[in-house]
């Protein structure tokens, strides 16, 4: 299959070779349709952890029919006053908030309240949150030029809208620390050349057909915000990795080449090759999140799949027309001072002579780091996630500490009574009565509010709801467990009549619904991702040991990075969708690294050297590229680690922790005692493929 391969590869190369120009031209329309998208992009992401199907999606449909209600396209204006009870001023700002709802489509005030220091109302829409996400900054301007006191605009669409500068600015921060220290590190792998200019060239116009790709996908579904950032700095990382490693072969073949196109042509059927397996094996990893049924989570996983895919597609076409503009004096590197060349072949041959003292102690430490994983608690989110400083983070603050953490995400009971008039009959109006007892009994309950009338019951009388204000935010364990035993213990004690449905809904029971939705479908990713990853590494490696090997290794390298992410961020919780995404991301650029290595290992073992020599001599062709590659990773992914979106945060800091690991001790270390211990088993193949014994021929040592 490999030896398929390269002609393929070659006959593609020459085909892009003789039309350079062409290929250059789409690139360079690429590039312009992505900073065109980069700008317009933001104002059509969104963060919605709606689940179909469950208990508080059927809340919210029943919202929408019963009440016009979506509370999602619902602002929440906040007036802070010296004397909330003071009847003319009540009188003035709702007046003022119902003029300001008539300024949105399909827009009424819905809630009129005065607290401590505070009235505010809420603004509710029949508008999905990306109609109204846009509509923020005219409603605010509308109520500034309206008069004071001053209004402060919140909800779920101002709080989107407010997200998308916080994020461009992390990003930039992130840009300017990523690319100096990955071009630092070019700097001392390639030297100081002409080349060294490839790597962002070929970064800048993929991470650019990206964006423009997810901002079509933006106009057809809700992608996360997030989206841009994961695009961005992943597709930096991934990029400068291939180019890095295209230009250190184009270099070599240079040197024995008789004409610039034949370098070009035996760079992209090895190099290429080999990006083009890398990036297929990223890409799988990232792939297997669309099947979670979680639209918030699938949508992570198409923009980190479209990195991948574009970064491939890229080093088929552009990479070989860059390369052909580079002649020797191009590529030849003025070596920076200070640079140390490791003993990789060294290395590995001490580590195989101490095997078993380097697996125990190596072993023991990735589990040592692991042990931190058994504290792992999870949110689906919290206020304390949301940015800083923004006037919709303000407003939620501001309601926060005059009526109480749980006030600002109720907890809705929606019944539905299955026909005209039947949320005011008799039996589902004393089944409401207990469950209100019933909800008063409980000391997680602060505030119940339940009616007769709008806003409780719907104008045809089917729907009723009820309003439950917790006493923790809705990211918090306590508000979790009180939705809970609403749906288990509190909902059935009040025994509603046959034939009426009763729903949770809310932003606490969306969170709980999202949590059990994601990791009630995480073992079936997990073991999707070992299958593939095992029925990949078999073709590649031709041999049924090494990747039982690989996945143990990764699962090792997942485990100890969770429990360092743990580790860092205690007491905090992590946000639940950072293991998941964390876990695919991983996998797929630890079968990178495996594919970099071993099958250096495997060329060397076929042309007949024994298993130490071997190990040795793939580590010693990739130990200095894995090592390169990882620091580009991992000052990439550190553009997440020092923005200011704690989720970001997380997921940055536990990609560099598992990046550095796993080409480290993992590929350094553990792999060559392993294989040291496994010897001619590392090749076992029954059957088809299997190499028949060998005798190893003299100077085996030198194959290398």
């Amino acid at each position: 299959m490999l030896g398929e391969q390269r002609p393929s590869l070659e006959r593609w190369t020459l085909f892009v070779l003789r039309h350079r120009r062409a290929v250059a031209a789409a690139w360079g329309v690429a590039v312009a349709l992505g900073v065109a998208a980069a700008i317009a992009v933001p104002r059509h992401l969104v963060n919605s952890f709606d689940v179909s199907g469950t208990d508080s999606a059927r809340a919210t449909a029943a919202l929408a029919r019963g009440f016009g209600d979506r509370p999602d396209g619902t602002f929440t204006v906040v007036f802070r006053v010296h004397n909330p009870f003071d009847q003319r001023l009540q009188r003035e700002l709702r007046n003022r908030l119902e003029r300001g709802a008539r300024t949105l489509p399909g827009g009424r005030l819905e809630t009129f309240r005065a607290g401590s220091g505070v009235i505010y109302g809420d603004l509710g829409t029949a508008l999905t949150l990306q109609q109204a996400k846009p509509l923020t900054e005219p409603l605010r301007r509308w109520l500034q030029a309206a008069g004071a006191p001053a209004a402060v605009v919140t909800g779920e669409p101002a709080i989107q809208h407010d997200l998308d500068p916080v994020l461009a600015s992390d990003l930039r921060s992130g840009e300017l620390v990523a690319v100096p220290l990955a071009a630092l590190v070019l700097a001392f792998v390639l030297g100081i050349s002409i080349a060294l200019l490839l790597p962002f060239v070929f970064a800048a116009c993929s991470v650019a057909a990206t964006l423009a790709l997810l901002y079509v996908a933006a106009r057809l579904t809700a992608i996360s915000p997030y989206a841009v950032n994961l695009v961005e700095l992943i597709g930096l990382g991934l990029a400068v990795d291939y180019s890095l490693l295209a230009v250190r072969r184009y270099r070599d073949e240079l040197a024995l080449a008789e004409t610039r196109e034949a370098a070009v042509v035996r760079t992209m059927a090895t190099a290429g090759r080999t990006i083009v397996f890398s990036g297929v094996a990223v890409a799988i990893g990232l792939a297997l999140l669309l099947a979670v049924p979680v639209p918030f989570i699938r949508t992570l996983g198409l923009a980190g799949l479209l990195v991948p895919l574009v970064a491939v597609a890229a080093a088929l076409t552009l990479q070989p027309v860059l390369l052909g503009m580079c002649g020797p004096r191009a590529v030849a590197a003025v070596r920076v001072p200070f640079r140390i060349a490791a003993p990789w072949a060294r290395l590995a041959r001490g580590v195989m002579r101490h095997r078993w003292p380097v697996l125990l102690v190596t072993s023991a430490a990735l589990l040592a780091a692991a042990l931190p994983l058994r504290s792992l608690v999870l949110t689906p989110g919290s206020l304390a996630s949301l940015p800083r400083g923004t006037e919709a983070t303000r407003g939620l603050g501001e309601l926060r500490s005059a009526f109480g953490p749980g006030a600002v995400t109720p907890t809705q009971i929606v019944v539905d009574g299955g026909a005209t008039g039947a949320a005011r009959a008799a039996p589902i109006h004393a089944a409401l009565d207990r469950l209100v007892r019933g909800l008063a009994d409980d000391p997680e309950v602060y505030v119940v509010a339940v009616g007769p009338a709008a806003p409780y019951v719907s104008a045809d009388g089917r729907y009723a709801r009820v309003f439950v204000v917790g006493r923790h935010a809705f990211g918090a364990g306590a508000s979790r467990r009180l939705v809970a035993h609403i749906r288990s213990v509190t909902i059935p004690a009040a025994r509603f009549p046959v034939g009426a449905r009763v729903a949770v809904g809310g932003a606490a029971a969306q969170g709980v619904d999202f949590i059990a939705r994601v990791y009630g479908f995480f073992p079936w990713l997990v073991l999707l991702s070992l299958v593939t990853t095992y029925l990949v590494l078999v073709r590649a490696f031709r041999s049924l040991v090494l990747p039982l090997k690989a996945i143990l290794l990764n699962g090792l390298t997942v485990a100890a990075s969770y429990g360092l992410l743990v580790a860092v961020f205690s007491p905090a919780p992590v946000e639940a969708w950072i293991p998941v995404f964390l876990f695919a991301t991983l996998f797929g650029l630890s079968m990178d690294y495996e594919v970099f290595l071993v099958s250096r290992m495997r060329e060397a073992w076929d042309r007949g050297a024994d298993n130490v020599e071997a190990v040795a001599c793939g580590l010693e062709r990739t130990g200095g590229l894995i090592t390169a590659s990882a620091l580009v990773m991992a000052v990439s992914f550190g553009g997440f680690a020092i923005g200011s979106i704690p989720g970001l945060r997380q997921l940055g800091t536990g990609l560099v922790i598992a990046v550095l690991l796993d080409a480290t001790v993992v590929r350094l270390l553990l792999v060559p005692a392993l294989m040291a211990i496994l010897g001619r088993w590392n090749w076992w193949l029954p059957g088809w493929d299997a190499p028949p014994e060998r005798d190893i021929p003299s100077g085996a040592s030198e194959l290398c």
